[in-house]
């Protein structure tokens, strides 16, 4: 594997940039541009964190700001730089604007279909109605998708609506995914605060959701255990888990030989693994939030090529691309480079993605086709 000067990489001589791909776990909030932020935090007056010596941080600086709090090992840190994204997405140009660009941003990344979750409750401070922030956000992605085709790229994105799970608004939230299910939005989540606030908490809310058959995600499994999981897929009605990645504290190692691993499945990841349910893993996010310390502090620590030996369904994505300064194409290069994987596995993790889209049947099935030529035509 070998990284170009533009920051590619390739493998097999082959550039992972230009090979189709699918972005499941990906946030508005946690992808907007260093340098938006700074030019709308100076339009609404939203002061920004300061340099060492006092000085406005410019756009690099903002960015290296991000990266360094993300890196820092903490999630009480990493969660602090969402003040300064959510904080300039409150109106109505603001969210067209950085919608358009995260789609810009995936297509130039080589996705070709999208999910893009957010919580519409935390973008109305500024008086917008979540009815309009929905619309300004998909608006948003009807111009990026357009640029994309005139760049010659073709991408579809779909948007996740999310609740945040601290709070009491998941009803609420649900009947306006239900509202604009014609209108761009293709989903429902949870999100925020993990440990302490389970999915059992919103039960109404995602009756209501499979009553009308809207398909469900769940953050699990990330910043608390099995019992998470558990609640995202009996009380969830959860289709996807989002990360997942603490699914592998119900699995035994019993014996390792070379590549061989004898594993004891405890109930639970058995259903997991034996009903196909899509795990959202994000490497170096799961890396950066903690989510994987009880393994290790190394993305090679990171359970994914176990959980992917023993046939778990899983995907890979960015969680957010700004905070942990990745994109798709680097998240599958850091596990070229880890766990030494070639463009068959890779190929694999994308046809998983495809599969698992909020798409009817027929259109994931040409997801599919579109990976399929893209990585025989490299």
């Amino acid at each position: 594997m070998s990284i170009a000067s533009d920051g590619d990489v390739t493998i097999q001589g082959v550039s992972l940039r230009s090979l189709p791909k699918i972005s499941l776990h990906d946030h508005l909030d946690g992808a907007v541009r260093p340098a938006t932020v700074v030019e709308l935090a100076a339009q609404i007056g939203l002061d920004l964190p300061v340099a060492s010596n006092g000085a406005a941080l410019d756009a690099r600086g903002f960015g290296d700001w991000i990266g360094t709090q993300a890196e820092s090992d903490s999630l009480v840190n990493y969660l602090k730089t969402f003040d300064f994204t959510v904080g300039v997405m409150q109106t109505a140009e603001g969210l067209t604007r950085i919608a358009r660009e995260f789609v810009e941003d995936l297509a130039d990344d080589g996705v070709i279909y999208g999910e893009v979750r957010w919580a519409p409750e935390q973008h109305v401070s500024a008086g917008l109605s979540l009815d309009e922030a929905v619309d300004a956000v998909q608006q948003g992605i009807e111009e990026g998708e357009d640029a994309a085709e005139s760049a010659g790229r073709s991408i579809r994105v779909g948007q996740i609506l999310s609740a945040m799970r601290q709070n009491d608004r998941a009803r609420e939230i649900a009947e306006l995914a239900l509202d604009h299910r014609e209108d761009g939005v293709v989903g429902f989540d949870i999100a925020g605060p993990e440990d302490g606030f389970p999915a059992s908490d919103h039960r109404e809310a995602f009756e209501l959701l499979a009553s009308n058959f809207m398909p469900i995600t769940v953050h699990a499994g990330e910043a608390a255990g099995l019992a998470s999981i558990r609640s995202a897929l009996l009380d969830g009605r959860a289709l996807r888990i989002g990360h997942g990645v603490r699914l592998v504290s119900d699995l035994e190692v019993m014996n390792r030989d070379g590549d061989e691993v004898q594993v004891k499945f405890g109930d639970l990841a058995r259903w997991v693994r034996d009903r196909e349910i899509p795990l959202e893993l994000a490497p170096s996010s799961n890396l950066h939030t903690g989510a994987i310390e009880a393994w290790g502090t190394e993305l090679a620590d990171h359970p994914f090529d176990l959980l992917y030996q023993l046939g778990f369904n899983v995907t890979v994505n960015v969680d957010n691309r700004t905070m942990s300064r990745t994109s798709l194409t680097r998240e599958l290069a850091l596990l070229v480079d880890a766990f030494g994987y070639d463009l068959d596995d890779l190929e694999t993790f994308q046809f998983n993605a495809a599969a698992a889209t909020f798409l009817p049947v027929e259109e994931r099935e040409e997801l599919v086709e579109m990976i399929a030529e893209g990585f025989q035509n490299d």
